[in-house]
């Protein structure tokens, strides 16, 4: 199957409903196409600003419009940062991530967070942020920097976004995705599963991501955390079979990208994981916590990668220190950074 970045709705749709055998199947046939099947990308994730974002996001502990009794913490030393770093390469992890609260960083608090971006690449590792909206100029700054990826996710699709957050628009996102594809830094965007949306909304989110002219090279799934104070605390269940299905979509429809499991994995058993893998998400993020919800013990995870017979990726330290210097901007290779607004 031919990489697209056409895909209709009715197409997307069409494999939601496919039976579920044949929909991991095909998924499991195509990545296999483009990745090693036992290996999976491990990555950590830090927060370094925590608490009093202005967004009012309604999954979010970390909005100040939000009553989770999260107390608002000053962005982290630099030294607590490698700390952490170096404790997440020892455990395995190849990527290091790090959020901030923030609806879009001052260029005072780009100036630290450059800072840690260079500390943690100097480890030999490769670096994410997520801070927000950034302008084209911000984007600029954090590739020449080193940035590997930047994560801004689209969280659902356009027409049940205004459900969840009414402080930035749709397009806001997109904007920002499209300054961190302009700026040559590889981008990981995905979304939120179990807000009270559709199948559809699911489709159409995941529409969004593939038909852009380049598919994110990450691609972070989330089952939604119901955090006590939040809007979406009371929100049902998600079928897990449903989630499983929106994995193995996809795969098939970004087959070169890697699909992450992220929020939400400790309330998943582990056969639900086993087959989360199976329909081709090859990436977690591996600690005790993603910024400030739960995440399985990093020796459940490895436990449950000995009994699956699944190794963890390597990255070879010279080769992401090399890539220091060739982090050129989208255009400087020929490739259209433009994103489409459908």
């Amino acid at each position: 199957m031919a990489t697209r970045h056409d895909w209709s709705l009715d197409d997307i749709q069409a494999l939601f409903h496919k039976p579920f055998n044949d929909l991991v199947f095909d998924a499991q046939s195509l990545h296999r196409q483009h990745f090693d099947p036992n290996q999976v990308q491990v990555s950590t994730l830090l927060s370094i600003k925590t608490g009093a974002c202005p967004e009012d996001c309604g999954y979010c502990s970390q909005s100040a419009k939000n009553d989770t009794g999260l107390e608002r913490e000053r962005l982290m030393p630099l030294d607590e940062v490698i700390t952490n770093a170096l404790a997440a390469k020892e455990k395995g992890a190849t990527r290091f991530c790090m959020g901030a609260a923030w609806r879009n960083p001052t260029d005072k608090n780009l100036d630290k967070v450059i800072d840690m971006i260079s500390a943690v690449r100097d480890m030999g590792m490769e670096t994410c942020v997520t801070l927000g909206m950034l302008s084209g100029d911000q984007a600029g700054r954090l590739r020449d920097a080193g940035l590997d990826y930047y994560n801004h996710n689209l969280d659902t699709s356009p027409e049940f976004y205004g459900n969840v957050i009414t402080t930035r628009t749709y397009q806001d996102r997109l904007d920002t995705i499209s300054h961190v594809r302009d700026a040559g830094i590889n981008v990981c965007s995905g979304g939120i599963l179990g807000m009270g949306e559709s199948r559809k909304d699911r489709a159409a989110m995941l529409q969004e991501l593939a038909n852009m002219p380049k598919h994110p090279e990450s691609v972070p799934i989330n089952m939604l955390v119901r955090i006590e104070g939040t809007p979406l605390f009371g929100n049902e269940d998600l079928d897990h079979l449903e989630f499983i299905r929106t994995i193995a979509v996809a795969r098939i429809l970004m087959p070169e990208s890697y699909v992450r499991l992220s929020a939400g994995r400790t309330d998943m058993t582990d056969e639900m994981q086993a087959l989360c893998y199976f329909a081709g998400a090859n990436s977690i993020f591996y600690g005790d916590q993603l910024l400030t919800t739960d995440n399985p013990e990093t020796d459940k995870d490895r436990q449950l990668f000995e009994r699956l017979g699944l190794n963890m990726e390597e990255k070879i330290e010279t080769e992401i220190k090399a890539a220091k210097t060739c982090h050129a901007p989208a255009e400087a290779v020929g490739e259209n950074p433009g994103l489409s607004p459908s």
